[in-house]
């Protein structure tokens, strides 16, 4: 192999990383621009609940609110038999009415119906931090694990 063709095969390596990390880039502010959320998975525990429950179950919601009301995401469980799922409105410490009933998967975690969306009333709930996700079970019907769910 000559010095040409090695620089042109380095070039070309160089110009497909530079596309990938634009592409990428792009995909991401496009994300930020449609009021999509980057935020990072937020742990669910017994300690959460109200009253507080005593488990060693925990879990992990991937659950997003977009500015547009839209919700998407996930709860992911372990040590949990779980029976139910669902994000709920009222603050922390406290319990509140059921507002979108989360989807059992059949790898047992729990997803966000397509084309799920809040209502004016219970975004501006999400927004001041009013919005929470638990998971239910047979042993605790009133919820085992929670997270509440924050807009910032």
């Amino acid at each position: 192999m000559n010095i040409l063709q090695r620089n042109r095969g380095l070039a070309v390596a160089a110009l497909v990383s530079i596309v990938a990390v634009m592409t990428v880039s792009c995909a991401m502010m496009d994300k930020k621009e449609q009021g999509g959320s980057t935020m990072p998975a937020i742990s669910l525990s017994g300690a959460q609940e109200v009253p507080p429950v005593s488990t060693a179950a925990s879990g992990k919601s991937t659950i997003k609110i977009a500015s547009d009301k839209s919700v998407s995401g996930m709860v992911q469980t372990s040590g949990i038999a779980a029976t139910a799922a669902h994000i709920h409105e009222a603050p922390m410490g406290a319990n509140g009415p059921v507002i979108i009933p989360l989807t059992k998967t059949p790898d047992g975690n729990f997803s966000v119906p397509e084309n799920a969306k809040l209502t004016d009333a219970q975004y501006a709930s999400y927004m001041v931090g009013n919005l929470y996700v638990n998971v239910h079970s047979a042993a605790y019907p009133g919820g085992e694990i929670r997270a509440q769910l924050s807009s910032k």
